[in-house]
């Protein structure tokens, strides 16, 4: 019998990481740039509370801002005073040098996960996830709770067949993502900025492929709504024959990792290729979609089992406005969408004044830290 889920080692999952498998599908992905990241900066991304670091956010000449802040103080920002600064001079050059050799914008994530979960604190002006600035980045990831789960080794492989207590002196001092020396998966697992070309993205044509021991046995829409134009026949055999013939050319071949994972994908304009996005585990971490894996199981055993006729994989898309999928009211993420810091502030407010008015909260405390680095 065909279990749900494949079993996954240590090594298994940082095949995942982006930097693992980004320079082999460069040419078939998006620009991006990886950064390593010290240990400091984790202690950045675990501290308390949200809030910039200095000299990370272009800022208005501070003549502008000192009346404010001699008429405008309060007990949030008394609080902001005392804590510990924190301030990244090389990486916030790094950071701009990318924004600017990409056209002036890009979109974050850490070695796994990207914080779409924390796009509420970007202005809603801005597209979702466009970042202009150091602080942008920052503020995205300190207040994504995807964000935290790549910040320990630990984290990164808890479930992992060889993740066991007989295997404690594996896990050592390098469970918190540093760079220690005591072997398996976690030696080299080092935190890692990565920053992508950001561009509008049509979500109409993201999808998430599923593959089982080297079969490509899925294919499931993304975005949870409605297009007309993905439930016509010929579009969907487009999509699949397409799929599958660049993925046997491009992806199938190259890939080095494990045989079981999902793949991300931008179709192009024409259905006819794809720009690869990640690369996740074949795992309950992994959201299946419009399949549920057990679902996904049953079509694997259909398409190997011996004189099988290899059938093309299943496309899933929302195929009515009526589809649960496309039915919640309730925003993606919004379990963990808003800390507790800006709820004390929400109270009677719109979410573009509470968005506003939690920017000039972080905006006050990155003054405040300027000011105190000049005594």
């Amino acid at each position: 019998m065909t279990s749900t889920w494949p079993v996954l080692s240590r090594e298994d999952v940082i095949a995942f990481q982006f930097s693992s498998w980004f320079s082999t599908f460069s040419f078939l992905s998006i620009k991006s740039t990886v950064i390593p990241l010290a240990d400091d900066f984790r202690s950045y991304l675990e501290a308390d509370g949200v809030f910039v670091p200095t000299g990370s956010e272009n800022l208005p000449p501070k003549s502008t801002l000192e009346d404010d802040r001699d008429h405008d103080c309060d007990s949030d920002d008394e609080v902001a005073s005392s804590a510990v600064r924190y301030a990244f001079p090389v990486l916030d050059s790094q950071i701009r040098a990318t924004i600017n050799e990409y056209g002036g914008a890009v979109f974050p994530k850490l070695n796994f996960s990207s914080p779409k979960d924390a796009a509420w604190i970007l202005p809603s002006s801005s597209p979702p996830l466009r970042c202009t600035s150091p602080a942008e980045v920052y503020m995205l990831l300190k207040a994504s709770d995807f964000a935290v789960h790549d910040l320990s080794a630990e984290s990164v492989i808890e479930g992992c067949v060889d993740n066991d207590g007989d295997d404690d002196r594996d896990r050592g001092t390098t469970t918190r993502g540093g760079g220690g020396s005591t072997g398996g998966a976690e030696e080299g697992y080092k935190l890692e900025l990565v920053l992508r070309k950001w561009f509008a993205i049509d979500p109409s044509r993201e999808m998430r492929a599923f593959v089982r021991d080297g079969v490509l046995i899925g294919i499931s829409q993304r975005d949870a709504n409605y297009y007309e134009f993905l439930n016509e026949p010929e579009t969907q055999c487009t999509i699949v024959s397409s799929f599958v013939a660049y993925w046997t050319a491009h992806v199938k071949p190259k890939w080095t990792g494990p045989a079981s994972y999902t793949l991300d994908v931008l179709l192009t304009r024409d259905l006819t290729r794809f720009h690869i996005i990640d690369f996740n585990p074949y795992a309950p971490r992994t959201d299946a979609l419009l399949f549920t894996y057990d679902e996904l199981a049953t079509l694997f055993v259909a398409a190997t089992t011996p004189l099988s006729s290899s059938p093309a994989p299943t496309l899933r898309v929302i195929d009515s406005r009526a589809h649960p999928a496309a039915t919640r009211n309730a925003p993606q993420h919004q379990h963990n969408m808003v800390p507790l810091e800006a709820l004390a502030l929400s109270e009677g407010r719109t979410v573009e004044e509470l968005s506003t008015m939690w920017m000039d909260q972080i905006r006050r405390g990155a003054v405040e830290s300027d000011d105190d680095g000049e005594e």
